[in-house]
């Protein structure tokens, strides 16, 4: 099994300045976990996350919906253009060990929705309120389940 563990933001390709704010602070804490950070690779919440991990020293993967790399956002260090849509938000859940969930649209459920089907953990910051997952009101809260979850100390 690989050491490298992949922690999935999700959320909205817009969102408001105290989403993105929030967003940026849990890409910052998980770079400064040693934590890989993907995410859908465009704007809003994805842009936002991908921001505070590479200003902290973090890694970064986008899983694009598009067919070229030239669509991720300036701080995603491997793009991946997937051709796929929407569809590839399977692929952003599948990758993660585990997902943090800021709020979107129905984008973002889709992907709650495949997480949960997957048997993945989601820590649940976003809009969706959805039995099964661990509901958190706060990037610390976030973090600590994070831990938590995966075991770190």
């Amino acid at each position: 099994m690989s050491k490298i563990r992949i922690i999935s933001v999700i959320g909205g390709n817009r969102c408001s300045d105290e989403t993105a704010k929030i967003a940026q602070e849990i890409g910052k804490n998980i770079a400064k976990l040693g934590l890989i950070l993907a995410c859908g690779g465009l704007g809003g919440v994805m842009e936002a996350a991908a921001k505070g991990a590479k200003e902290n020293g973090g890694a970064t993967i986008g899983i694009l919906p598009g067919e070229s790399k030239k669509d991720a956002n300036p701080y995603i260090d491997i793009a991946i253009p997937t051709g796929l849509g929407l569809a590839r938000n399977t692929l952003v859940v599948r990758i993660a060990d585990l997902i943090i969930a800021l709020p979107g649209e129905y984008g973002t459920l889709s992907e709650i929705s495949f997480a949960m089907i997957f048997n993945k953990i989601v820590i649940n910051l976003s809009n969706w309120d959805i039995e099964g997952t661990y509901r958190v009101k706060t990037v610390e809260e976030a973090i600590r389940q994070l831990k938590k979850e995966l075991r770190i100390v």
